[in-house]
């Protein structure tokens, strides 16, 4: 039975994660199946983007925890040599022309810009096929950043009026991506997949609103004519999108790195050219047309194995995917592992004498920094979101619960990779000794607030969580046709709160593999759980796809559809002609109707609905399921799927 109370409501704004192994819950018959059983290529090569950013951010927090320790380990065993080492000065010179910085400025400056890069790339995709791609979802989230950057900002200035730490009032602003999503994780055990896309949602308007304050707040002096000519590079990107494909990809590149050199001449912190970059690098879901065109190219090379088809298959396959999904499949791994560690290890290190630590105690830069983060920006989070949702206003309604926003604002008091960037412009010597101490107590702090708001969450009683749920937003649904139980195929009870419906192929081992785990799931939530299925036979790999589905509905003619469908999903490799009349005759089918009907075609017109409906919905490949009319990405184990079918009998529907 489908529970409609969790341990943590913070659980219950979205679905678990997915495992990334099939047959993780042992009571399912695909516990006993390989790794990549019940999965897509496409979810084992590139899963879905939004829980693989999550996964490798919650997974980056981690190594860059391991960072900062060893950072302050090395600054304080042998201070003298962390200091030399990245005071470095290391030059690039091309005949006249010197770019030259020490090796903390190469880091800070060169290579985190391309952490904002993944930052505009993931908020990009968001935008264009994500949760905000109903913009006014976006409101309340950009508000909510804003709220919380103002209210620090004040609280910060306040207590450092008229001090020498006033200038830094732009250290107090901006929540660390990387550790505030590895925080809310920690505290709500990898559960809570909404929690995380609004907190990721909000440091992205929170990043892209901390590098415009450092650019105009934090620069000393500016270069118009280079600021020009990165204007003009970057126009240049943009028309690109527009462009043909064999030489955009080189192209793209250097006009990027054309626009960081230019941010980096003009004296503004060249890494708001990544963030700007990925805002304009578009997302979208492969088309079937170029997948088809793909695999027409991919057997043109096995007949022929040219290097002319080689090219143009590898070209059409990359096309195939947004240059959005590709970067971050690219750089991902690279920013979260390596470079975001990278500038912990050269910023971090702070020698922790007691000198330090005695004026550190009483420092307003550091008291400021603490009580900016850990508490003031959590109510302006708060604040902000309430008024944002007031229908006098003109809002809508939350995606979150208050109380998982509440974890959800705890979280995202941590500083660390944009407050040290602006500390280290603002400061220098002792004072910004204090502010590195208080960047990095709010990063013990924070999950620590976060922690304790979980557990006092957990204690509302299960009347207060539901009568929250019911205040939320309802989820975007993706499902372009609804369910038609006059055409539709469905098993279940009709009135079922959940609904789960697969769009497949016959043919495909994919969908024969999902298939026990589909009546697990029916046997587990009974009368609470409808499923539906759909045709999408793939034609140009899966040749036999096409019959195989109208034979299902010349048995449905006779009321045996899910008796031949489940015969052919199990023969899946079987399904020429005398296959086919086998199973209508051992299903005490009118094999003569049964072949009128297959030679007729008369229900292609059926199946080619159905392909329609998977096109509108943006589905490129078999098994796709949708749960509540919203599309299930990731895996599709027994686990992944019954968490997000617990999740889904949670959460309200549009109607």
């Amino acid at each position: 039975m489908i529970q409609r109370t969790e341990a943590g409501l913070v659980a219950a704004e979205g679905p678990v994660r997915a495992s990334a192994t099939v047959g993780a819950d042992p009571t399912l018959p695909m516990a006993t199946a390989t790794s990549t059983a019940g999965r897509t290529a496409w979810a084992r090569n590139l899963a879905a983007p939004i829980r693989g950013f999550l996964h490798a951010e919650i997974g980056g927090s981690l190594i860059l925890v391991a960072a900062i320790a060893l950072a302050l380990l090395w600054a304080n065993l042998a201070p003298h040599s962390y200091e030399q080492l990245w005071e470095t000065k290391a030059t690039i010179a091309v005949g006249d022309h010197r770019l030259s910085t020490d090796l903390r400025g190469w880091i800070n400056e060169g290579l985190m810009t391309l952490f904002f890069l993944v930052v505009g790339l993931e908020a990009k995709r968001e935008l264009d096929v994500g949760e905000l791609r109903e913009r006014a979802r976006l409101a309340v989230p950009a508000m909510a950043a804003f709220g919380g950057m103002a209210v620090a900002a004040a609280v910060y200035l306040l207590i450092n009026a008229g001090g020498p730490g006033a200038s830094g009032w732009g250290a107090a602003v901006s929540t660390d991506t990387a550790l505030a999503l590895g925080a809310l994780s920690l505290v709500t055990r990898g559960r809570g997949l909404r929690a995380r896309v609004f907190l990721l949602s909000m440091v992205v308007s929170d990043d892209l609103v901390a590098l415009l304050i450092i650019a105009l707040a934090y620069t000393e002096t500016v270069s118009l004519t280079a600021l020009a000519i990165a204007l003009a590079l970057f126009g240049v990107l943009i028309a690109l999108r527009f462009a043909g494909t064999s030489w955009r990809a080189p192209t793209a590149i250097l006009a990027g790195f054309g626009v960081w050199l230019a941010m980096f001449e003009s004296g503004v912190d060249p890494v708001i050219a990544g963030l700007a970059i990925g805002l304009v690098t578009s997302a979208y879901p492969p088309a079937r047309d170029d997948l088809e065109r793909t695999t027409e190219l991919a057997r043109s090379f096995r007949e022929q194995p040219t290097p002319e088809l080689a090219y143009s298959a590898r070209a059409s396959m990359t096309a195939a995917i947004s240059a959005n999904e590709r970067l971050q499949y690219l750089l991902h791994p690279w920013t979260s592992r390596v470079i975001v560690p990278l500038f912990a290890l050269a910023n971090a290190g702070v020698h922790l004498d007691g000198d330090l630590l005695s004026a550190a105690s009483t420092s307003s830069i550091t008291i400021g920094l603490v009580v900016a983060f850990v508490v003031a920006k959590p109510l302006g989070v708060l604040a902000a979101t309430w008024v944002a949702t007031r229908p006098a206003f003109g809002g809508t309604r939350p995606t979150l619960t208050w109380p998982a926003l509440a974890v959800t604002a705890s979280s995202a008091g941590v500083g660390f990779t944009v407050s040290l960037l602006v500390a280290s412009l603002a400061f220098d010597g002792a004072l910004l000794e204090q502010a590195k101490v208080g960047v990095l107590l709010t990063a013990l702090l924070s999950p620590l607030v976060a922690w304790l708001a979980v557990r006092a969450m957990r204690r509302l009683p299960a009347e207060v969580r539901a009568r929250q749920l019911e205040g939320t937003a309802p989820q975007i649904v993706d499902l372009s046709d609804e369910i038609d139980p006059d055409r539709d195929h469905v098993r279940g009870a009709p009135d079922a709160p959940v609904t789960l419906l697969e769009y497949g192929d016959l043919e495909c081992p994919y969908c024969r593999d999902a298939w026990p785990v589909v009546h697990e799931l029916q046997e587990q939530f009974g009368d609470e759980l409808r499923y539906v299925f759909r045709h999408l036979p793939l034609s140009d790999v899966h040749p036999g796809a096409q019959m195989a589905a109208e034979a299902t509905e010349a048995a449905a003619a006779q009321g045996a559809f899910w008796e031949m469908h489940e015969r052919l999903l199990h023969d899946h490799d079987a399904l020429t002609i005398a296959d086919l009349h086998r199973h209508a005759t051992e299903l005490g089918l009118d094999v003569e109707r049964f072949t009128d009907d297959l030679r007729r075609r008369r229900h292609a017109p059926r199946i080619a609905r159905d392909v329609q409906s998977a096109d509108a919905s943006g589905v490129s490949g078999t098994p796709t399921f949708f749960i509540n009319g919203r599309r299930h990405r990731g895996a599709y184990d027994g686990a992944a799927l019954a968490a997000a079918l617990r999740a889904a009998a949670l959460r309200p529907v549009r109607s």
